[in-house]
């Protein structure tokens, strides 16, 4: 495994392994044999098989095309589909994969792209697998299956690269491992002599203490209520939001969490219920009136929903603010500049320059940009959905630390996430949802992990919490 907080280096050096990009200086020895691949083509002849973060696949093309893309076999110039159909099903049994070949790819779910991925390189006989991230999309039960899929690769001799920030996983499914620092190599340890403390440490050039004092929390004034909330994939929600509090949402994949969220904000409609902010009935019709009023909403997937990726790192921080910073219908720049050097020095986010497109950035900084632009337009209710997602421990702590100030400041958090420790750690009281149904609404010193997960499995329905 290699390991290290965002930005550390890791992606870019297995795209030198895949010979997508080129190296300064220093060698690759692969077999025995010094290797300079200058190209993608090159490595994968060798025997080495990229498996990207960001999948890369033809979603409009079926799942042959895909696995056996630039090996098309074919005679006189007609492809010998029934020939690719065997050696594709051959490569999908191997990875536990029983799927339509023929099906187009945008069909299918994420983890069953991931595996036709892992089927692909098996395709081509690759010796060494580099898999950058492969469960960054992947549910725990998805994940089980993936680390399944992993051991028998390794029972079949073929090594694999294993790029993570996720510190327990690869203390499970990895012989040794590998840390990187800002780009700088800073050791590899046995996995059996190494712990989660040891490889944090390495990560971070310090010890990352757990926070288990929690903050002190008086529940302020009433911001936002919702009643009765009824829509796509949701039923008859209630629940409030106070003045500095920090509310999380727990539930599995397909509870609903997300929907509420972007119904409240405006993206998406419902059908019934009623929605207050401060008191006053609300019901936005877009993301624009949610902004107006007061609410800003950070969305899971960030590159697709949320991020310009070909635009500057400071427009895309100021984007949301340019009404206030601007005069007679001209950017002021030097407010914007203020404003973007404020939000890239209290987020802490690394940057070459903030001229440089956003997409310049690594997965965890590419978030804190996001964060910035909403903290920017002050908001009184701040939606984060999934707002550690990709992100490494370093980088987690930074936003643990912010999102318990904003609410010593009196704004009010809604934090969506699929990680029970951190909605234990962080939130104030916990709504859990179960195939869109509220099943538990707890207040801080009712919520533990086993309880969160009893409701969020539908074994159990209970309120306990404190309304005042």
């Amino acid at each position: 495994a290699v390991v290290g907080e965002n930005g550390a280096g890791k992606s870019t050096l297995m795209r030198i392994l895949g010979g997508i990009i080129n190296k300064d200086s220093g060698e690759v020895i692969y077999k025995e044999n010094r290797v300079d691949f200058g190209s993608p083509l090159e490595s994968i002849s060798a025997g080495i098989a990229v498996i990207h973060q960001e999948l890369s696949m033809l979603p409009t093309m079926n799942v042959i095309e895909n696995i056996c893309m630039g090996r098309m076999e074919n005679r006189f110039g007609k492809i010998l589909w029934k020939k690719l159909e065997s050696k594709t099903m051959e490569a999908m049994r191997q990875v536990g994969l029983n799927i339509d070949p023929y099906a187009p790819v945008y069909r299918l779910s994420i983890s069953q792209r991931q595996l036709i991925e892992i089927a692909k390189a098996l395709a081509i006989n690759a010796s060494l697998i580099i898999m950058d991230e492969p469960n960054s999309s992947l549910t725990q039960t998805e994940t089980r299956q993936l680390f399944e899929v992993i051991e028998g690769l390794k029972e079949q001799g073929i090594s694999i690269i294993y790029v993570s920030h996720k510190i327990e996983e690869v203390l499970k499914i990895s012989d040794r491992i590998t840390v990187l620092r800002d780009g700088k190599y800073i050791g590899t340890i046995d996995s059996s002599e190494a712990s989660q403390q040891k490889i944090v440490q390495m990560m971070v050039g310090r010890e990352l203490q757990r926070e288990k004092v929690r903050r002190k929390y008086v529940p302020g004034e009433e911001l936002l209520e919702v009643k009765n909330l009824t829509g796509r994939r949701f039923h008859d929600i209630s629940f409030n939001l106070h003045r500095g509090e920090i509310l999380g949402f727990a539930g599995l994949v397909g509870a609903g969490r997300s929907e509420i969220a972007r119904a409240i904000f405006g993206v998406d409609s419902y059908d019934s219920g009623e929605i207050r902010l401060q008191g006053r009935p609300v019901r936005f019709k877009s993301a624009k009136q949610a902004i107006q009023s007061g609410l800003a909403m950070l969305q899971e997937d960030r590159k697709e929903l949320s991020l310009f990726m070909g635009l500057e790192i400071w427009l895309n921080i100021a984007i949301s603010s340019l009404p206030r910073l601007s005069s007679g219908g001209l950017i002021v720049q030097n407010r914007v500049n203020t404003l973007v050097e404020k939000f890239i020095r209290s987020l802490n986010i690394k940057i070459t320059s903030p001229e440089f497109p956003v997409s310049s950035l690594s997965g965890g900084n590419q978030q804190k940009t996001t964060i910035a632009r909403w903290l920017a337009t002050e908001p009184k209710v701040l939606i984060l959905d999934e707002p550690t997602h990709g992100i490494d421990v370093g980088a987690k702590a930074e936003i643990y630390k912010i999102m318990r100030e904003l609410a010593g400041q009196g704004m009010g958090i809604m934090l969506i996430s699929s990680e029970l420790p951190e909605i234990v750690s962080i939130t104030d009281r916990v709504v859990v949802m179960h195939e869109g149904t509220m099943t538990a609404l707890l207040d801080r010193d009712h919520m533990n992990e086993d309880t969160i997960m009893q409701s969020a499995t539908g074994s159990v329905h209970e309120s306990v919490t404190n309304k005042s």
